[in-house]
């Protein structure tokens, strides 16, 4: 196979590759955005996003969490506060700052995402059933390589 060829058959495989994402992130979607509407019913994907951000860290401040998914911090404590009002989570004082809040779920917050969750949580489980546990692995693997920039090699 020619430089040409070889080139050509990359950049075919990265566009396929690509097209699948694309479907992927579209599955997503729709999932975080039926999540959102049961945990609260009219809940934006980002308030989602960034409530189900809030759970993952245990406890966050403000800033870590709009550096976190690189957003605005004035649209980030908007959203804060409206997670608050609706009692999925509290703020509490930072030991370590004392001008500043950690941020973390609530036990009925915790509730609710668990209830929303419910529905779809064994769909990956499921969608992999018949795959061999090395090719999990190795999927798990690549992904991995891809998102860290790195080789699947190294």
């Amino acid at each position: 196979m020619t430089t040409d060829d070889t080139r050509e058959a990359r950049t075919e495989a990265v566009r396929a590759l690509e097209a699948e994402f694309g479907e992927l992130i579209n599955r997503f979607r729709r999932v975080i955005s039926e999540n959102a509407n049961r945990v609260s019913p009219g809940m934006l994907p980002g308030a989602y996003k960034v409530f189900t951000t809030i759970v993952r860290r245990e406890s966050i401040t403000l800033s870590a969490l709009a550096e976190s998914l690189m957003a605005d911090k004035g649209q980030i404590s908007r959203t804060v506060r409206e997670l608050e009002q609706l009692g999925l989570i509290e703020r509490t004082p930072d030991p370590d700052d004392g001008r500043s809040s950690l941020l973390s779920a609530t036990p009925a917050g915790l509730e609710r995402l668990a209830q929303a969750r419910a529905p779809q949580e064994r769909t990956l489980v499921d969608a992999l059933e018949d795959w061999p546990i090395d090719d999990i692995r190795n999927l798990s693997r690549l992904l991995h390589a891809l998102t860290a920039g790195e080789s699947p090699s190294a």
